[in-house]
């Protein structure tokens, strides 16, 4: 049974940063009802309503992943690791983006999956082989038909994106070799859980995963979490290893510790989601009385980060231009446009924060670390931080 606990009203599709502001790019701006659901049976967390994934991936996908130093660094420690650990003789990658995984493999080891047409051009341009198609059962045939069986597949931040999980499992199922390794990460439910960080939710998370909901998810397709790890990364995450149930693969203690301490957080429970969406509407009033006290002080505000979830926060708190003067990023391709549905310019943020600003929002808050240490010019002449996670909080010097 599916129970619906957290509304977060209508929100826009996060990567349609809009190039200009008039009557005709306004009205044609596409939202939806962001609400999200619990499955008493498999205790997956979904959004209740996906987005038409056509809608969202489409040849104007703003997120590059190689223009964040951490993401660069991040990437290449895991594709080492993976390489060091299992030895692939063949891989893949579902979700390319713009090849900051696939970098560290030899372009006759890898190919990719990337339905985004203008990152699919990227990687192709790159000299590898790119399949330009959302990653299901046809495309699977297709691939087999001109490549072998995997013995490594990766991918990022991409199967949570998926609305059909079933289909995406078995279509690993049928991709991997018999003793081959499928390697996912995405968000994690516990992190979310424990930081109140509902701006993880959005249109391409169609999904948050927690160990036990994938785990039951996967027993459909004669798959297996043999090995976990949380991460950091993008304000916590979860990557699983992933193999065929009678692979050669033990089940490590790291699942078996992670589960009893999911079961301990409750994530099988109805009543801790209720609990969160409570902290949530908190969070947001309390938001909103900070932006509010600090406009009547006459303090200069913007944000740092055009981030898809400071899209959830702008939208769900309706904090727009009366609030926020303008958002940093530094994402060229965002530069100069405006934030999905509050509509608040872009601006390049590669001079660091301009003097005349005394805060700045971090919509970009699980890189707090990189920015700080890029913003110390800022921080040093009494500039501060804000941040609603775990709660709403100012971060000075």
């Amino acid at each position: 049974m599916k129970k619906k606990f957290l509304n977060l009203l209508k929100q826009p599709i996060t990567n349609s940063y809009l190039s200009s502001i008039n009557k005709r790019n306004t009205k044609n701006e596409y939202f939806y009802n962001l609400s999200v659901i619990f499955n008493t049976q498999n205790f997956l967390v979904s959004l209740s309503k996906p987005v038409d994934p056509k809608k969202q991936y489409t040849d104007k996908y703003a997120h590059r992943a190689s223009q964040s130093f951490t993401m660069r660094q991040s990437f290449k420690s895991v594709a080492n690791k993976l390489k060091s650990r299992f030895k692939p003789n063949f891989s893949m990658e579902i979700g390319s983006n713009d090849g900051v995984f696939l970098k560290n493999f030899k372009k006759n080891k890898i190919v990719a999956v990337e339905p985004c047409l203008n990152l699919a051009k990227i990687t192709k341009k790159l000299g590898y082989k790119t399949y330009p198609n959302f990653w299901n059962r046809k495309l699977v045939n297709k691939i087999l038909k001109e490549k072998s069986n995997f013995d490594l597949i990766y991918s990022a931040n991409t199967i949570s994106h998926i609305p059909n999980l079933k289909e995406t499992f078995d279509a690993i199922y049928k991709s991997l070799n018999d003793n081959g390794v499928f390697v996912f990460e995405d968000p994690y439910m516990g992190s979310v859980i424990k930081m109140n960080s509902y701006d993880q939710f959005y249109d391409e998370h169609v999904h948050i995963f927690s160990l036990i909901a994938i785990s039951n998810i996967l027993k459909k397709s004669k798959l297996k979490v043999f090995d976990v790890e949380l991460l950091q990364t993008h304000g916590g995450s979860t990557r699983f290893y992933v193999c065929k149930e009678n692979a050669k693969f033990s089940i490590n203690k790291s699942v078996k510790n992670l589960k009893s301490k999911e079961l301990k957080q409750g994530l099988h429970k109805l009543s801790t989601y209720t609990k969160f969406a409570s902290r949530v509407k908190k969070s947001k009033y309390e938001l909103l009385e900070l932006l509010k006290e600090l406009k009547k002080k006459s303090k200069k505000v913007v944000s740092y980060g055009a981030t898809y979830k400071s899209a959830t926060i702008f939208n769900y708190c309706n904090i727009g231009n009366d609030l926020i003067n303008y958002v940093l990023d530094s994402t060229k391709n965002k530069q100069g446009k405006f934030t999905p549905g509050k509509h608040i310019l872009i601006k390049p943020s590669n001079n660091g924060i301009p003097e005349d600003v005394d805060y700045a929002f971090l919509g970009a808050w699980n890189f707090l670390k990189e920015i700080k240490k890029k913003e110390q010019k800022f921080l040093k002449r009494g500039g501060k931080f804000i941040t609603h996670v775990p709660k709403i909080k100012i971060i000075s010097l």
